[in-house]
């Protein structure tokens, strides 16, 4: 437990509250109380996982440990020892198999400064992104051309959709989108940085 008192956000607790209801769920109804546990739980574990994307995030623009868990109200050893292995990437290896259609790799290091031109090479040899680490992207490979772009997650995924966006992966605070060209992918050259 920390002594910090814990400060809440009464407006996002409302809108947290009322993704929770829903529509339909109806908290005057007993056989709905299970329903909105299940919701509960639900948006405990996107928000748990919101937290790992932004203390990633953190860490990958420069801050401290210790920054992180004043935030938090936590000491930098106990938020190290919670976060730090999820947001290290390990090493540049290439995932299993990679080369072939459908299988994976990791792209990097790459930084918000570099990654999306090394995004835009990858996407040209068929590589799409799948995931996003510190550091890194892990690529998927295919038959035809993607285009990426990075956007702030200020909006639902759909709203993409109209042009044919669709999400790569999430990185709190990030949208990746990525959207199949149509052409055939090139063959040949590396893969960006340290990519094996």
């Amino acid at each position: 437990m920390s002594d910090r008192p814990q400060v809440v956000d009464q407006g996002l607790a409302d809108r947290v509250g009322r993704a929770v209801l829903g529509e339909g769920v109806d908290p005057e109804r007993a056989d709905d109380h299970l329903a909105i546990v299940g919701r509960a739980a639900q948006a405990d574990e996107v928000t748990r996982d919101l937290l790992r994307q932004a203390v990633a995030a953190a860490r990958a623009h420069g801050h401290s440990w210790a920054a992180i868990g004043g935030v938090l109200g936590m000491s930098r050893q106990a938020v190290q020892q919670r976060f730090g292995s999820e947001t290290d990437p390990g090493g540049g290896a290439a995932e299993p198999g990679a080369g072939t259609t459908g299988q994976r790799r990791r792209l990097g290091p790459v930084t918000a400064l570099d990654e999306l031109a090394e995004l835009e090479i990858a996407g040209r040899q068929g590589w799409r992104t799948v995931g996003a680490g510190m550091f890194y992207h892990l690529v998927e490979r295919t038959d035809t051309q993607w285009e990426h772009r990075r956007v702030v997650w200020s909006r639902p995924a759909e709203h993409y959709a109209r042009d044919g966006w669709q999400v790569g992966c999430r990185a709190f605070p990030w949208l990746y989108l990525v959207r199949d060209t149509g052409r055939p992918a090139e063959r040949g050259g590396a893969l960006g940085p340290d990519a094996g």
